[in-house]
Formats: structure tokens, sequence, C-alpha cells
């Protein structure tokens, strides 16, 4: 462009010709003029035309990081975003945020999702964009940009980084992180030496990419379709193929669209998106950690979950899809089935299919779009499913007086009904002290619990997956019941009751719970009950009032201060609206 043309576009200095584009959110110096003439003298370093800066600008989240092999194909997703942005007129600016990865993350990652989430919020605010393509995948990335992004209100496009390839041990195809845990569980027995472990160690995982299994990223990649905020087809592509790259670029074309329409944030995210996502969570098979997120994200939006009614829908909502760990494939053969695409058509009599989505079409309208679909099966019917009834049940009783819940589709049918003896963990340095000792009091049909590792008490680990003890586990025992306030990985499995609450970090029964206590867990009656008589228990209470944790500075004090429970989404309080409504609204 010639030096006239810019001198032609020098009238957009005035920062009173537009509120969109690049004189949004203006820095503040006492002179709104000035404040847009110093932004574009800054950005024009860069080599930017006045043409250029008149477009549409659509931010990208950059969540590359050495540390995050999850996120390894962000540059080439960035890239891809970028062209799409062009190609439909927008300005592409790309920008750095927190990126959280599940193994790098001390002392956990749910510690830094909701930081994350606020990192991503304000700098939606503080920088200018009219629309912005959120670039996730590893498990707490996905609801923390939701998160932020719902807060921020602006026009938003969820680009999940897609899941790993599989790999193969001695011709078994192996994945991450379901046959992780399975593997060190026979290691851990003595099935396998170290030799083996060492040799499957490098085939777990075959690329870059999230999990291949039904885990909490790809739970939450599901989620974010079944929301309505990524492109159609958008949760499943592997994060290496081309298939993933053409959805990053349309990702950025849609970007353009909705930033010229005004499809906010709050127009998708709305409670028949939220019911939708419920069912959609349900029907995978999905994390227990999807729960937590999807609590959290529609908190953000003034919405309140309702997890007896959550309950309610899962008994009408079979697992539909064979994914491990509740069934037996991995992400890769569920894109080559049709992805969500396949799923939904199969759910639709359980859908709002009138719940707008980010494309600005209906949920409806996009599964008629995607075609009849065709023979596979990854993805069951309703008359033939994995499980009868939702993955996830949530469990009451004087144990767990605000709910519980447990992964009914990856437990054990045989322990769903069971009535044994606590084996008492006062937090996890107590456990890993103690869970290998030959002289463990446990057989196998006790009850493991495990203290301490709620919000407050432990920033919610993923260590309510409590290992075998390993007396037990070289005898050949392949679960136990266990028990506790924290989370654990979407790719665990087992007979494992989580997210008691209140926790016992701030007084709740669990924390009361002794050696020897009797507690009966019944799947069926959603019961969690320790018998213990109310008496006695109040009596444990006045004898040792909680303590709540509390720290001297930083981030860690915030968090202990501002962390709500796991029921309310493990937000911080103050980041929440006031309650408007209330999701599922089943009956």
């Amino acid at each position: 462009m010639s030096s006239s043309d810019d001198k032609k576009n020098s009238h957009s200095i005035n920062p009173a010709a537009s509120q969109e584009g690049i004189s949004k959110g203006l820095a503040n110096y006492g002179d709104r003029g000035f404040s847009l003439f110093l932004r574009k003298a800054f950005i024009k370093g860069a080599g930017f035309t006045d043409t250029a800066l008149e477009r549409p600008v659509i931010g990208i989240t950059n969540t590359g990081s050495a540390y995050n092999p999850c996120h390894g194909n962000a540059p080439q997703l960035i890239e891809a975003v970028k062209r799409g942005v062009m190609l439909a007129g927008g300005l592409p600016m790309d920008f750095p945020t927190i990126s959280i990865h599940e193994s790098f993350s001390q002392p956990n990652s749910m510690f830094l999702r909701n930081l994350m989430s606020m990192d991503t919020e304000e700098l939606l605010r503080a920088q200018p964009m009219d629309a912005v393509v959120l670039i996730g995948g590893c498990d707490k990335t996905v609801p923390a940009q939701l998160m932020g992004a719902a807060s921020a209100g602006l026009p938003a496009v969820q680009l999940i980084t897609g899941s790993m390839l599989t790999g193969s041990h001695r011709s078994e195809r192996v994945g991450a992180c379901t046959d992780c845990r399975r593997y060190w569980g026979k290691f851990r027995a003595e099935e396998i030496d170290a030799e083996e472990i060492a040799e499957v160690n490098k085939q777990l995982v075959a690329s870059v990419g999230t999990c291949s299994v039904m885990g909490t990223a790809s739970t939450m990649a599901c989620i974010a379709e079944a929301l309505g905020m990524t492109v159609p087809g958008g949760a499943s592509p592997p994060a290496v193929t081309a298939d993933r790259m053409r959805i990053a670029e349309q990702s950025g074309t849609l970007a353009v669209e909705i930033a010229r329409k005004r499809l906010t944030i709050d127009k998708v995210l709305t409670e028949k998106a939220f019911e939708n996502a419920m069912r959609v969570l349900l029907a995978i098979g999905g994390s227990t950690n999807g729960i937590v997120h999807l609590t959290a994200i529609a908190g953000r939006m003034g919405f309140e979950m309702d997890l007896k009614a959550l309950d309610r829908m899962g008994r009408e909502t079979p697992v539909l899809l064979d994914l491990k760990p509740s069934g037996q494939h991995y992400m890769e053969d569920f894109h080559h089935a049709g992805g969500m695409a396949t799923l939904l058509r199969e759910l639709k009599p359980l859908l709002h299919l009138d719940a707008m989505t980010v494309t600005g079409r209906t949920l409806g309208e996009e599964i008629e779009a995607a075609g009849p679909g065709f023979k596979q099966d990854v993805v069951k019917t309703a008359k033939n499913p994995i499980y009868p009834q939702g993955g996830i049940a949530v469990l009451q009783g004087n144990l767990a007086p605000g709910g519980a819940i447990i992964k009914q589709s990856a437990a054990n049918p045989k322990l769903m009904e069971h009535e044994g003896r606590a084996v008492v963990f006062e937090n996890l340095e107590d456990m890993a002290n103690r869970i290998d000792s030959p002289d463990l009091d446990v057989t196998v049909d006790d009850i493991l619990v495990l203290k301490h590792i709620g919000p407050k008490g432990a920033a919610m680990p993923e260590a309510g997956y409590m290992p075998i003890p390993k007396k037990l586990a070289v005898a050949g025992c392949k679960d136990i019941v266990r028990i506790s306030d924290g989370r654990m990985s979407g790719t665990a499995f087992g007979t494992i009751v989580l997210h008691v609450t209140p926790e016992s970090a701030i007084g709740g029964p669990l924390a009361y719970v002794q050696n020897g206590d009797r507690i009966r867990l019944s799947v069926e009656k959603r019961e969690l009950s320790l018998l213990v008589s109310d008496a006695e228990l109040a009596r444990r209470q006045a004898e040792k009032p909680a303590v709540v944790p509390t720290a001297q500075r930083g981030y860690r004090k915030l968090f202990l201060q501002s962390v709500t429970q796991a029921d309310k989404g493990a937000d911080f309080d103050f980041l929440m609206p006031p309650m408007t409504g209330v999701v599922p609204k089943v009956k």
C-alpha cells in the first residue's frame, strides 16, 4: 500500500470513530486521542499498515510451552488459525497465557486452573480484540479458558489441541493414560519387571497431544463441542492430523464471522447448552472432573448446578461411547467413527436441539448438516449401550451431606453394593508412608479412606485414585473401594468415590472417620453412609474441631481464602456472579 493510502486512513486516529478493533479498550493517559495515537505508533513498529489495523481484530491465545507436550502442536495451530482469520478479512493477534500440564504442575494442575482463568479473562479485557480463539487441550486449560471467556463476555471459539496417537507395546495397542495406570498396576503387583515398565514407558505417548482415552482432556473437548463452543467436529481430530489443522483454519474464519455478528458467548452458553453438555458427559462415560469444570463454567454464567437433577438425568442417559476406561477404543477411533456428530445423532431425543452454537446455527441444524451417519462400532445405540445409565452417579448420606460422585461405568459391579471396614489415611504423606507397608492392616473387603485432599486441604489433587496396597496387589487384588474428598484422573478406573463434600479440611464428616468404622456404599440407592451414630460423630467433632488451612502470602493465600467446595466448581467465590438459574432443570 502506498503512503498516500496510509494518509487516507489517518482519520482512524480519532478514537470516537470506532470502539471496535484496534480502538477497543484504550490505555488511560487522560487523552483518548493520544492513547490511540500511541497504540498505533507502537503497532506500526511491527510493520502493520492502517489498512490492516482497520480489520476486525481476532485474539488467539498461545498456550504453547516446553513444559506442555499436550500443546506441542500449538505453533502449527496458531498459523492455521491466522490463515483462517486473514482469509475471512480479519487481523489475527496471538498472545501468550499461562499453560498448564497435568504432569508438570506442582502441587497439582487444579491449583492453577483458576489462575489461568483469571489470566485469560484479564487479557481478553485488557487487549483490543473483537473475538478470540481459545487454544486449549490439557485437562485444566479448556475449562480455565471457557471460565475466563464466560466472564469476559467476548465472542469466542474454543479450539482443542487434539489427542495424541496411540503406540504399540509388544503388539498391544497402548495409549495414555489408562494404559499408564494399568501397566503401573502390573509393575506394583510384580507381574512385569523394571525392564518392561521402562519399555512400555516409551510407547504410551506416541505423539504430542492430549490423552488418547476418555480422560478429562477428551471429556472437555466433547463438552466444548456439546456446549456449541467449537467448529462442528472440533472435539475429536488427533493433534497431528490434517483434520486438526483444517479445524484450526475454520476456527479462525468463524471467529471473524462471530465478531461481525457480535455473537457474544452468553448467547451460546445458555441453560440449554449446559444441559446438552451434561447429557454428553453422561453418555461418553466422561471424566468425573467434568462435573467440577462444568459447574465452574456454568457458575461464571450465573447458573447453579443441581447435582440431584444431574443424577436423575443420568438414570435415563446410557453410556454410548466405547472408549477407555469405560470401554475399549481410543479417541482416534472415535474420530474415524464420525466423532461428536455420530454421538449427538444418537442422543437427539435427549437434547435441546434449539440450543444456539457458535456457528450461529442451532445444535439440531448442525446435526442435520453432518449427514445421516455410517456404520461403525465405537458409538453404540441406545438399545445396545455400553452401560445402561450415565457414567457418573451422585451419592449422598451422612458421610457426604453435600454429595459425592462415583464413575459407575468404570467401577467393579461387585463392589458397588458394599459394606466394609475403614482403613484411614489422614493425608497424602500418611498414605505414601504406609500404603506399601507389609504391616498395613487391610483386606480386600475393606474400604480405603483418604482425608484432607479436597480444595482447601490440598488443592484437590487427583490422588483419589489411591494405589492398591502393595500386599493386596501382589496377591492379585485389582480393585478395592476407595473414598476421598479429592479427584481422580478421567483416565483412571475402579470403585472410587470422589469429591466428598464438605471436605475434611473444613470439618466435613470425612474428617472424623476412624480406623475400623463401618461404611456402606450403595450405588443403586445412591448412598454413602458412615455407620456411626450422630451422637458419636458429634462427640468426635467437638473433641477435634477443624483447623482450616491458611497461607501467609501469594497465590496460595488467595486460593485458600477464596476456593469453593467441589459442588460449586472449586472456583474462587469472588469470580462468580449472583446465581440467576439452576441447571439441569430435570424433574
